[in-house]
């Protein structure tokens, strides 16, 4: 009788219990050219990548290895006609499938909202297509076919344009730099057969329980509707994803913030419930505090009282196409624009309780802005402006998406939050963020209403401080 040799049993057992990867279509990656300068006042040093991006794994079918039964539907996991009913079916047999951009735009199929020219992507929220409709889309800059580009802030600074004309109330067009792993969690979770090339390992500061996958391992176990008897409610199951995020830039055409959001590790955590919050000892808070900071740290000028700065027909008009330059440095993260020619520069806060405080984030408007806005300061809790530092110097993955908000509508960027104290927006510091009705940020009116809204990046620029454009 032949016996295998334990080592390679051990392999050979760890390879069954794997998340797979599809076979039905072949994977091709859109492609998109970008700049990285290298040398401060001179753009001309910039040289162009011939860059591709892939597409989030959560935006993919997925499906039995073996044929074409779903695993996922809509919502949630699907055991109907042979899906799977448990994690470890769930992660043994189904597998993430393929996308062939080149076809899907060849046949103008832009099944996920995508348009592709040169250095530009555009991102549509809502497609229809033949057997449903897509709603956004999130897709990752990549270094080659296997890994995710990582970029590393401090010192440098980042420009792009952008057009948001179309991009209405209760929608975010977000790029930001979330703390990933290179390969998308291939080496360290051995069930993950798919990694960056199908777009894995997504983790944001909110320790998001949305993926499909956390840690290679399907999040089969207690997925279930928020809100059980609202048929509209979103699901989510136990196992979260956290890690720190750069939001550089979380937008529509009524509102923009950008934010610093840390956690305790500057990578991808996978937890399970009261496992992803720990405890500062001796601190002033003795309850048991979130992992990581969903709040952030973050500037709004309309949340800083500046009403009049940002949108259609404003100081920086959103009804047009404009430059976003963020200079990563080491005593705050500075932004301002290019439109029509001209410099803009973004204003300073207008409340009392933010005098005298930066245009961005800095270590004093971070210091402040908690107890300024009556906001539990988890940013400072986890070390603050040297944890930001340290993020700033972390290698992180580029996300560039476009979505609405299931959970919280979005209103923490365009409208009143929380809801209940719109009767103080005009008094009351930070609770005023933009100028959208909250009722209006409900998802199924967004879907109906502004179904149109598309975002355009393009000329994604990235070096030193200095170099990617000439002011």
């Amino acid at each position: 009788m032949f016996v295998l040799p334990l080592a390679l049993f051990t392999v050979l057992l760890s390879l069954s219990h794997a998340q797979q990867v599809g076979s039905l279509e072949k994977e091709v990656h859109p492609k998109l050219q970008w700049s990285k300068c290298t040398t401060p006042g001179d753009p001309s040093s910039c040289q162009t990548i011939n860059g591709e991006i892939t597409l989030d794994s959560n935006f993919r079918w997925l499906h039995r290895a073996n044929g074409f039964t779903d695993c996922f539907n809509g919502m949630k996991w699907s055991n109907y006609s042979g899906g799977c009913n448990s994690t470890r079916d769930c992660t043994d047999n189904c597998a993430l499938e393929g996308v062939d951009f080149t076809y899907s735009q060849r046949w103008n199929q832009n099944i996920y909202g995508l348009k592709m020219t040169n250095s530009s992507m555009s991102m549509r929220l809502v497609t229809k297509i033949d057997f449903g409709t897509q709603i956004g889309s999130k897709f990752y800059l990549l270094e080659d076919r296997h890994n995710y580009q990582m970029f590393t802030l401090l010192g440098n600074e980042l420009s792009f344009d952008v057009d948001l004309s179309t991009v209405g109330c209760g929608v975010n067009a977000a790029l930001r730099f979330v703390a990933m792993d290179q390969d998308g969690g291939l080496r360290r979770y051995p069930g993950n057969k798919a990694g960056a090339e199908y777009g894995t390992g997504y983790c944001d500061s909110k320790c998001t329980r949305t993926e499909r996958f956390v840690g290679g391992e399907a999040s089969y176990d207690g997925w279930k509707q928020v809100n059980e008897s609202d048929w509209g409610s979103p699901y989510q199951g136990e196992s979260r994803a956290c890690c720190p995020e750069m939001a550089v830039w979380n937008s529509n055409a009524h509102s923009y913030q950008i934010s610093s959001h840390l956690c305790p590790k500057n990578e991808y955590v996978a937890c399970k419930d009261r496992s992803c919050d720990y405890y500062i000892p001796y601190s002033d808070d003795e309850d048991r505090l979130p992992r990581c900071d969903r709040l952030g740290c973050g500037y709004n000028p309309f949340q800083m009282g500046n009403r009049d700065f940002y949108g259609k027909g404003k100081i920086l008009d959103t009804s047009k196409n404009f430059t976003v330059v963020t200079r990563f440095e080491e005593d705050r993260v500075n932004q301002f624009f290019l439109q029509d020619g001209k410099k803009i520069e973004a204003p300073k806060p207008k409340w009392d309780e933010l005098k005298d405080t930066t245009n961005g984030i800095s270590q004093d408007m971070c210091t402040k802005r908690a107890d300024g806005f009556g906001e539990s300061d988890f940013w400072n809790k986890n070390q603050g402006w040297k944890g930001h530092l340290e993020l700033m110097k972390t290698p992180m993955v580029l996300a560039m998406s476009i979505d609405d908000d299931d959970f919280e509508w979005n209103l923490f960027l365009d409208s009143v939050w929380p809801p209940d104290r719109e009767h103080e927006k005009e008094v009351a510091p930070g609770v005023w963020r933009g100028d959208c009705p909250w009722q209006d940020n409900e998802p199924n009116y967004v879907h109906n209403n502004v179904p149109y809204s598309t975002v355009v990046w393009s000329n994604l620029r990235f070096g030193p401080i200095g170099s990617t454009i000439k002011v």
